[in-house]
């Protein structure tokens, strides 16, 4: 059975049983990824998912159900499913399934140019980047994370108003993690490239990059403890903006788990703070046409100057709240239930390179890399406390590496004392994005 005729089949028995209304949901995805190690492939897989998550109104309540199988025999048991856990629901919001939009955006989220690399390729590049990260210099003696990958899904909403909508998407990632010695001392360093040209990547340019972070950082020592000023290279900061991202969600909110409950419209971060949503983005991770309640996606600025301009809503949140929807309901995978995700968020890139901010902050400190994110970061409170490494700046230029020292801040505070924003925007492997930022000062614990 065709995809086509089981949704069609199912959409028709969804009517016949006396659903209000029904909603199919269909995503598939096919994935690759493969590891090195000393020269051989050592990791090699690729996996293929499809799947359908089933939603229906029944006397005022929406059931769920979720199936891999898309043929005849599922139909009954999506029904059946459905009409049961309509029966237990407890939700008595008023939640409906959307119609859906007159029109939906225009999205270049997929380059079929990418689907098209050969496996070979793809292994020649793993194995390339660890070669160039041994060959960089001899104190690199080995990269025991070197990974490539690659991804291609989609995405299809059926629903019984005649809404028949789909987008696809792909991306690669390639990561590499050298080690480096010298005498006793060991330092590990990573770098990471995603996108969707895979023709872009370069095996000697990455392992050469890995490898030449892993050096420097050799002999890192802790600075001294107190308050220094400090910047957040593009990645990290993006990082610790993935952690507390879910601050900006109105479902958070409205569960008391965001400070920023009924802030709209207040000034909580610098004016040169500016948070974009941008599920519009070109070749974004997250870039849609529209989310998983079939609302159609733009782009919103949720701060705008330093000004929270609206928190991130699905419909379910924007009809408690008196609001729109923001497009931004989601769903983790096609048997997940419906919440609030961003989708490209991250920091407005600013004017300068991290070599100016550097240059503007003339002494302070550069945090490259954190570590305790799941644990050492409070979502509600904001506050984090976490291990660090960088290095340190002086007369505004990069000289030495520091390590074994923990930063300790809240995360409204560090909005609020931003004092400038760098050019070099970067998603490292997520939807949250972020270019350096110069923070201010930060609490050090170090020697």
């Amino acid at each position: 059975m065709t995809t086509d005729q089981f949704l069609h089949d199912l959409m028709d028995a969804a009517r016949s049983a006396g659903l209000d209304s029904a909603e199919a949901y269909v995503m598939g995805d096919s994935s690759f990824s493969c590891k090195a190690t000393q020269g051989q492939i050592t990791d090699y897989s690729v996996n293929d998912t499809r799947g359908v998550g089933f939603r229906g109104m029944v006397n005022g309540k929406i059931g769920y159900a979720a199936t891999e199988a898309l043929d005849a025999s599922a139909i009954g048991a999506l029904i059946k499913g459905v009409k049961e856990s309509a029966e237990l629901s407890e939700d008595d919001s008023g939640a409906d399934l959307f119609c859906g939009e007159t029109e939906y955006p225009a999205v270049e989220a997929y380059n079929a140019a990418l689907d098209g690399v050969a496996v070979q390729d793809k292994l020649d590049l793993c194995l390339n980047m660890e070669k160039a990260a041994l060959a960089y210099d001899q104190r690199v003696g080995s990269v025991p994370y070197c990974m490539v990958g690659t991804e291609s899904g989609s995405v299809r909403l059926v629903n019984t108003y005649g809404l028949d909508i789909a987008y696809k998407h792909n991306y690669y990632m390639a990561f590499l993690m050298p080690i480096a010695k010298e005498d006793a001392d060991v330092s590990t360093a990573g770098s990471f490239r995603c996108g969707s040209d895979f023709s872009a990547l370069s095996a000697e340019e990455l392992g050469r990059e890995a490898a030449g972070k892993a050096i420097f950082s050799l002999h890192g020592k802790p600075v001294s403890s107190g308050s220094h000023r400090a910047i957040i290279k593009n990645d990290t900061m993006a990082e610790l903006f993935n952690a507390f991202a879910g601050i900006f969600s109105a479902e958070s909110a409205q569960e008391g788990m965001s400070l920023l409950s009924g802030k709209e419209g207040e000034c909580i971060a610098a004016p040169i703070v500016t948070l974009l949503d941008d599920p519009l983005l070109k070749n974004g991770l997250r870039s849609r046409p529209f989310d998983a309640e079939g609302v159609a996606c733009r782009t919103k600025a949720v701060v705008e100057g330093g000004v929270l301009r609206t928190l991130l809503h699905n419909r379910k949140t924007a009809k408690k709240q008196g609001v729109l929807s923001t497009g931004n309901a989601g769903k983790a995978g096609y048997a997940g239930t419906m919440r609030v995700a961003p989708t490209n968020f991250f920091f407005a890139p600013g004017g300068a390179s991290l070599q100016a901010l550097e240059a503007g902050m003339g002494e302070g400190l550069v945090i490259t890399e954190l570590e305790g994110l799941h644990s050492g970061a409070n979502p509600v409170s904001g506050d984090f406390s976490l291990a660090a490494k960088g290095y340190t700046v002086t007369g505004g230029v990069k000289t030495a590496p520091i390590e074994q020292i923990t930063i300790a801040g809240n995360f409204y505070s560090l909005l609020k004392n931003i004092r400038a924003i760098g050019n070099d925007l970067s998603f490292p492997g997520s939807g949250i994005g972020s270019p350096s930022v110069d923070i201010g000062e930060i609490s050090v614990a170090g020697l």
